[in-house]
């Protein structure tokens, strides 16, 4: 067993501390260590594996290729035996620490942030990080233990899993159909004196094309807009102004479907799905804490 020494085992926990604070000064406060006591064990550890783990600058602190091959193979191999150790000890039901989640900015306002409080309750002990971002990014550079996006999955080194879908609606506001009237069909949104919100896609800068499916039919449409946006919060804020007919997930519009701020389109048109993908970096080992989010955010929708 010498291959796990108590040494080996200081400088993962040391390295992981690293990464989550992106900085040697922060992971020696978080340990309540010396800056010079990170860095030798950071030293230690390079030695003993043979591969230099960090690439460090006096302005960033990244991981090396290996590096990031080695923490995404042992962190959840140490997750793993924490939840071990915690349940010989009679605590396996406890989450503790803290998970760190890359959020969609529209997910996190309209969806998880207002139900989160049922989760935290029954985790007390757990400390929640939500970031709103709107790109996935780099999670273990960026110090994030999963990540929850809408779309379809993305190039990414990351496990993807689909959680759920929910379905996308065309939305107008009382105040914009008292003006422009109310559209019949979807091929009306591309003519005067309709107007749509559009939405920037961000690979290649145009807006997106609308879809309508009405079961095994679908309909693509280049809607009439006056303004383009590039994130839904934002679409979602003027379609409720009355600035335009916008496209918008049932999933978190519900209370403003039901008290008349917002009126569904085409409801004949209305079978387009939209997936909500969690990303993390490992299949195996899944932490616990990491568990217990992915089941309840997939509990969200019946």
């Amino acid at each position: 067993m010498r291959a796990l020494s108590s040494q080996l085992l200081e400088g993962v926990d040391v390295m992981a501390a690293v990464v989550d604070t992106l900085s040697f000064g922060a992971a020696a406060e978080m340990l309540d260590m010396s800056q010079s006591g990170v860095s030798r064990a950071i030293a230690r550890l390079e030695k003993r594996l043979g591969i230099r783990v960090f690439d460090r600058t006096t302005r960033s602190v990244r991981l090396t290729d290996e590096g990031r091959e080695f923490y995404e193979q042992v962190m959840p191999l140490i997750g793993a035996l924490a939840e071990v150790t915690g349940g010989a000890a009679g605590d396996g039901q406890t989450l503790r620490g803290k998970l760190r989640v890359n959020v969609d900015p529209l997910f996190a306002s309209q969806v998880l942030g207002p139900r989160l409080g049922a989760f935290m309750d029954k985790h007390p002990e757990l400390e929640i990080e939500l970031r709103s971002r709107d790109e996935l990014g780099d999670l273990i550079s960026d110090g994030f233990d999963l990540a929850l996006r809408f779309g379809h999955p993305q190039s990414s080194s990351m496990i993807a899993r689909k959680l759920f879908d929910t379905r996308v609606f065309d939305m107008a506001s009382p105040e914009y159909l008292r003006r422009f009237g109310y559209p019949q069909t979807p091929q009306e949104l591309e003519q005067a004196p309709h107007r749509c919100i559009l939405f920037r896609e961000p690979l290649t800068g145009k807006p997106f094309a609308w879809e309508f499916h009405q079961g095994k039919k679908k309909v693509m449409i280049q809607p009439r807009g006056m303004l383009t946006v590039n994130d839904a919060e934002t679409a979602f804020s003027t379609c409720l102004a009355g600035l335009g007919v916008a496209q918008i997930f049932e999933l978190g519009s519900e209370e403003y479907v039901a008290s008349g701020r917002l009126v569904p389109l085409f409801p004949e048109w209305s079978d387009h799905r939209f997936p909500l993908y969690a990303y993390y970096p490992s299949r195996h080992h899944v932490p616990a804490k990491t568990r217990a989010l992915l089941d309840f955010v997939s509990g969200l929708v019946g």
